[in-house]
């Protein structure tokens, strides 16, 4: 085990992960309000008191707050969280209320509301596109090589030289697939289909869970079959096959990060694994002291990952609002401005319960409600 970075160095990655990715989510509302001819008051990044700013020639306030904590696009006509039009806003000359956001047909603020995780995604596709580029794209054969003593794989009846082709009902192309599918479902029965001899056959293997550390101590549990692959292929990639790849790479880690939520949903992985901005600086400082590369791979991760999150359907998200359009939509009208005003009020008591949840999961897990026990003790 190796020493965590210093104060100093968590704060200033953790800044540089979070920094650049909170302004392109908000680039991305921003330049999609803008074609659609909306006029944006103000950027920010960071919450609360501006530090900095500047007006631009458009009469756009951009400015840096100094909680860096996430950011905003306020448009004109935005007036309040459930986007309802006020009094003030009636009260505009025509043609400044034509350059509202809620003088927008609804396909416009669909879209301009969209912007900002397609953005996150874009983000990550891009980064994911350039690893691709230098260093190529793992294409190891999903066949055993080597079946463990006294594994699950073995004691499923799998053999050195089986084909696997799919696991949990999903295909694989390559042995990291197996891995990825696998490593988040220790102790979990999976349905494993493969090939021997030119035979389809079918296994049900229960993966060994497998406490794993890493450099700086910090433990994750995940599942083994007990299934060793073969040496290990790297493949360059004709240009015309990066964005693909990229797109394929994205969707398997979103993917991944949606099962590990439903397993936390349903109670086959711990709410202990969910971790807050306190968590992301801890880890954002263990990846820069580990290099360059390893910490922008993560800023690909974290990308999906607020994408993710802006999309699921709680209002005061992106994906909230994106509800309520589509409901306009079904129903013609939006929906009356009491029901909207319930349901923010109702999204931000549960994004501030679900903040203090994850603060309190990330200090647990830097040890300090085990320091105060034993203090108290």
């Amino acid at each position: 085990m190796i020493e965590g970075p210093g104060f100093l160095i968590t704060v200033l990655s953790f800044l540089l992960v979070i920094g650049p990715l909170v302004f392109l989510h908000e680039l991305g509302h921003y330049l999609a309000g803008r074609a659609c001819g909306v006029k944006a008051d103000v950027f920010s990044i960071g919450m609360g008191q501006e530090v900095v700013g500047w007006t631009d020639r458009r009469g756009t306030r951009w400015k840096i707050a100094w909680l860096p904590l996430g950011g905003y696009v306020k448009f004109a006509g935005d007036m309040n969280p459930a986007n309802q039009p006020s009094p003030e806003w009636l009260r505009l000359p025509p043609e400044e209320r034509a350059k509202t956001f809620q003088a927008k047909p609804l396909w416009q603020r669909f879209i301009i509301v969209a912007a900002g995780p397609i953005a996150n995604f874009i983000v990550a596709i891009a980064i994911i596109a350039g690893f691709l580029i230098a260093y190529g794209e793992p294409r190891t054969p999903p066949v055993a090589a080597a079946i463990s003593a006294g594994s699950p794989a073995a004691a499923a009846g799998l053999r050195a030289g089986d084909r696997i082709v799919s696991v949990a009902g999903r295909s694989v192309t390559t042995f990291d697939d197996i891995v990825m599918i696998v490593q988040i479902r220790p102790e979990e029965p999976l349905a494993i289909g493969f090939v021997r001899d030119g035979r389809p056959m079918n296994a049900v293997v229960t993966p060994a869970a497998m406490i794993e550390r890493d450099r700086f101590g910090n433990e994750f549990r995940k599942g083994v079959l007990g299934v060793a692959s073969g040496p290990r292929i790297i493949a360059p990639l004709k240009p015309h096959e990066v964005l693909g790849a990229a797109v394929r790479q994205t969707g398997t880690i979103l993917r991944t990060m949606v099962d590990t939520i439903g397993q936390i949903i349903t109670g086959r992985r711990s709410v202990k694994e969910l971790g807050g901005p306190l968590k992301i600086a801890q880890i954002s400082g263990q990846q820069a002291t580990l290099g360059l590369a390893k910490l922008i791979m993560l800023i690909a991760m974290i990308s999906i990952n607020l994408g993710f999150i802006n999309l699921l359907p709680i209002p005061m998200l992106d994906g909230g609002h994106l509800i309520f359009y589509v409901l306009e939509g079904i129903r013609r009208r939006p929906l009356p401005p009491q029901a909207q005003e319930w349901a923010f009020r109702s999204g931000l008591a549960l994004l501030l319960g679900f903040m203090l949840f994850v603060t309190v999961n990330d200090l647990g897990s830097f040890g300090l409600w085990r320091r105060l026990a034993g203090l108290i003790g």
